[in-house]
């Protein structure tokens, strides 16, 4: 059986695509941040096996090779967080743990387990976004994070080239997971953060991204349909370099590419309802 390392695997699409590929076959470790139960599970006919890893703790990175078999098929790089606020308004601390866990992080486990993706030229996923493409107001920290990524894999997948080690992005959009099933209070939670100052400032900013994400929520689409992505992704003959995961996320890429910049830059001011003095 095909063997893989699924990044934070404890909820969301990386729980979802750990359970398609565990079903499909697949042993599957799957990295999670805390209490794993190391014993393994047979959802069908594949096993998981949960291993304790935060991406950004060394320590954990370095112990990945106690976990994992000498030959690993393929590595989804799917643990991440979002940092939402204006950029004038985010900490510089918070944008740097915006970073350690996007890209750093990302970076870190692909570092130590590409000698057991070499053995057996296996495939590399980059579970990446649409922001990672198309930038989204009051997200700049998230969206850099993203766009670092999809540029980390652009170079990967040249560099790996003589392995025939494949490394593909693949982008969802808005997915029904618990940050944004929560991503309201979470806005809230980041105005009350906010200096003063900046709150008034960005008033309808908020405002605006606030009735923007309620349209949003009732458009996610379940956690499954981008681990059936990741799965095309990892068994494909010819894997894409990008899949944009769902029929939303393929209408945001396409709109996004096909229009001139200044023209996205304006649809994404009035979907805020912003307005110029």
């Amino acid at each position: 059986m095909p063997a893989v390392l699924v990044t934070g695997a404890g909820r969301g699409i990386g729980e979802a695509t750990a359970l398609r590929l565990a079903r499909a076959g697949w042993t599957v470790f799957a990295g999670v941040r805390s209490d794993p139960d190391t014993q393994a599970s047979r959802p069908g006919s594949g096993t998981i096996t949960r291993v304790l890893l935060d991406i950004t703790d060394a320590a954990h990175v370095a112990a990945l090779g106690d976990h994992l078999p000498d030959q690993l098929d393929a590595l989804v790089n799917n643990a991440g967080i979002g940092v939402l606020g204006p950029v004038e308004a985010v900490s510089i601390p918070d944008f740097r743990r915006q970073f350690e866990v996007n890209l750093f992080g990302q970076v870190a486990v692909t570092q130590a387990v590409l000698p057991q993706i070499r053995a057996c030229g296996g495939r590399i996923v980059f579970v990446s976004s649409t922001g990672g493409r198309a930038p989204v107001p009051m997200e700049g920290a998230y969206c850099a994070s993203k766009f670092a990524v999809e540029a980390v894999a652009d170079v990967l997948r040249v560099e790996l080239r003589p392995w025939q080690i494949d490394v593909s992005l693949v982008e969802p959009g808005p997915t029904d997971t618990g940050p944004w099933r929560q991503i309201q209070s979470m806005l809230r939670d980041m105005e009350q953060g906010m200096a003063p100052r900046h709150r008034e400032l960005y008033a309808q900013h908020i405002s605006g991204m606030l009735r923007l994400v309620g349209t949003l929520q009732s458009r996610t689409v379940p956690p499954d349909v981008v681990a059936r992505v990741i799965e095309r992704a990892l068994t494909s003959r010819r894997p894409r370099a990008r899949y944009a995961a769902g029929a939303q996320a393929r209408a945001m890429m396409t709109v996004d590419q096909a229009l001139p910049t200044r023209l996205n830059d304006a649809i994404g001011a009035r979907l805020l309802g912003l307005r110029q003095p």
